[in-house]
């Protein structure tokens, strides 16, 4: 199968939250996963849930300006209407490094202003920071809320993702906030943990394989960084942030930080 027609994550969690921007791979992917594990639509959904979340948290705080990364296309309840509902002149930068995300968030954003997407990888902070839809959109010397939503899973163990988020907090002012999702095997309950470890497996043959990392090693991210401060309830599962919630954990962690 030619690289431009194995399912990505990014058109898969698209497809999961009702969205349109997928290929046929993409939906064949996600409807044989939900066939063996149906609950991943409610993670999709609760991640979502968190980010809409988050944004509003950041909104709260005085941020309006908000820098996505690994963003997939603007999908089911995106940022920049979530934000513009409160705030009409909050700014978005879209960044992700899937071509047809990034294609379909040209066209949805193209009378949109004061909204960019840009396609740039992440893991390279200089490019992203440098590139004109972040650098003439955002004003770093403000408040700006990075956002790294189901995203940092899909970075391999080799890259360095302390040292990538430490990268972006370096440039932002006081007040500014990082949120945080990664998905995880490391769960008390065994059956979850089994039904995270599975679907690292299967996100293995895509064409964006995902990794699972530790409540210690996600907790380090933060803890290791004088930069940050982690705020409550610290790093809890998406569905019980910011309180707990009478729902059932579904394996994704979540966090948010504020630069002091």
């Amino acid at each position: 199968m030619a690289e431009e027609e194995r399912a990505n994550a990014a058109r898969v969690y698209d497809y999961m939250l009702g969205g349109a921007h997928n290929l046929g791979s993409d939906r064949d992917t996600a409807r044989a996963l939900l066939a063996d594990f149906p609950w991943l639509q409610r993670i999709a959904w609760e991640n979502r849930g968190f980010l809409a979340r988050a944004v509003r948290f950041c909104l709260d705080q005085g941020v309006e300006q908000f820098l996505d990364l690994g963003s997939g296309a603007p999908t089911v309840g995106n940022v920049h209407e979530i934000a513009r509902a409160r705030r009409p002149g909050a700014r978005i930068a879209y960044v992700d490094i899937e071509p047809v995300a990034v294609e379909h968030a040209h066209e949805l954003l193209a009378e949109v202003d004061g909204v960019t997407a840009t396609r740039a990888d992440l893991r390279r902070p200089a490019d992203v920071l440098a590139s004109p839809g972040v650098a003439d959109l955002l004003d770093f010397s403000r408040p700006v809320a990075v956002l790294v939503v189901a995203a940092l899973h899909f970075v391999a163990p080799d890259d360095d993702i302390a040292a990538v988020l430490a990268a972006y907090r370096s440039v932002l002012a006081p007040g500014s906030l990082v949120v945080v999702s990664h998905g995880s095997a490391d769960q008390d309950d065994p059956e979850l943990a089994a039904a995270m470890d599975t679907i690292t497996a299967v996100m293995a043959a895509s064409e964006t394989p995902a990794y699972s990392r530790t409540r210690r090693e996600l907790a380090d991210l933060f803890a290791d960084d004088p930069g940050l401060e982690l705020l409550p309830p610290g790093l809890v599962d998406v569905t019980a942030w910011p309180a707990p919630e009478q729902r059932e954990p579904v394996g994704v962690y979540a966090a948010v930080a504020r630069v002091p």
